[in-house]
């Protein structure tokens, strides 16, 4: 064989060989219902998953990946925050303004608390204070909750719209805040906003995640980009880039991976070599609108709600963004794992 031939099959097949995808889409979960989805979270516990969609929170078993219930009146579901100890779980329902209080095992509603504000985003559950933060987008501010009486105990004001949230579990809670391109940090014992820490040259920032390990903040941002900040100082550590119309993060504390879920159609996974370097090991293809995303650490599965999506209609004085049309009886749930060991 031509020497210079020789070398190129070897170029070829090294370069196949390094783009290998070892994350794809093992199993496809079509669930029933119409309408808009935002984000889902695992309970790791009952090993079961609470998917967002419309009206309703779809529950999943994730040992026989079958729906075992629905949690009802859920107008407009953006979050689920589940408080295993009182086995109650707890939605922010945006298109009224209030959060459902449902049984986590028998999946009923126990009853609905308006908020202190208007179109509650996310939501946590804060184990070291104990107590419910609802996030709400249109009136910049926080409701705080306790969950043992599910009476409202604060309002917090914040300096823009908030979106996702993490907590170090020590007492500090951060959430992203789209409109001003920082993170707030609320002391969750005072319910005070103590700091806010600048993401740029991250812009619009959505999903957030945490390593309270290593004290490192995982935000994702509308350029299409992940800022890493140190959590204890709001010190900038790293950039990585990332898909376009990301929504959503997640970390996995046994691989020390961050995967990024963008709405274009791809999960970005990013490898944690040490607490100050970051390495984009790998894109996986999903489907164009699978924005938001969770993790099941235990086993390694990575969970996207994702349904067919149609035209986008023309920007108007009152919709300036538009979102695309949702194809009637497509809502799903992709179910991803590695191929590696396989």
């Amino acid at each position: 064989m031509n020497k210079f031939i020789f070398i190129t099959v070897l170029i070829v097949a090294l370069s196949a060989r390094a783009q290998k995808t070892n994350y794809s889409i093992s199993k496809v979960l079509d669930l029933k219902g119409d309408g808009s989805w935002d984000y889902l979270t695992v309970d790791e516990s009952n090993e079961r998953i609470f998917v967002s969609h419309g009206t309703m929170v779809h529950v999943i078993d994730l040992k026989t990946k079958t729906e075992v219930g629905t949690i009802n009146d859920t107008k407009g579901v953006h979050g689920i925050a589940l408080v295993n100890g009182l086995n109650k779980g707890y939605t922010s329902n945006g298109k009224d303004s209030s959060v459902t209080v449902f049984d986590m095992k028998r999946m009923t509603v126990l009853l609905k608390i308006k908020v202190t504000g208007a179109k509650p985003d996310a939501i946590l559950y804060d184990i070291f204070s104990e107590r419910i933060f609802v996030f709400n987008g249109k009136s910049n501010n926080a409701t705080v909750i306790d969950p043992k009486t599910d009476k409202v105990i604060a309002t917090i004001a914040l300096d823009g719209k908030p979106e996702f949230s993490a907590s170090n579990e020590k007492g500090k809670v951060f959430v992203n805040i789209e409109t001003t391109n920082s993170i707030s940090v609320i002391n969750s014992s005072t319910l005070k906003v103590e700091k806010s820490w600048s993401l740029k040259p991250g812009e619009e920032p959505t999903g957030l995640a945490i390593d309270n390990r290593t004290h490192r903040l995982f935000s994702v941002c509308g350029n299409k980009m992940m800022v890493i900040l140190n959590s204890e100082t709001g010190k900038m550590v790293a950039s990585v880039p990332i898909g376009e119309h990301c929504d959503g993060v997640t970390f996995d504390p046994n691989t020390k991976r961050i995967y990024a879920s963008n709405g274009e159609g791809s999960v970005t996974i990013v490898q944690q070599e040490n607490e100050n370097v970051y390495k984009i090991i790998e894109t996986v293809k999903t489907q164009r609108g699978a924005k938001t995303i969770a993790i099941n650490s235990k086993t390694n599965h990575i969970y996207l709600p994702v349904a067919e999506l149609g035209d986008t209609p023309m920007p108007t004085k009152e919709e300036p963004k538009p979102k695309p049309s949702i194809v009637p009886n497509t809502f799903k749930l992709l179910d991803i794992t590695s191929n590696q060991g396989k």
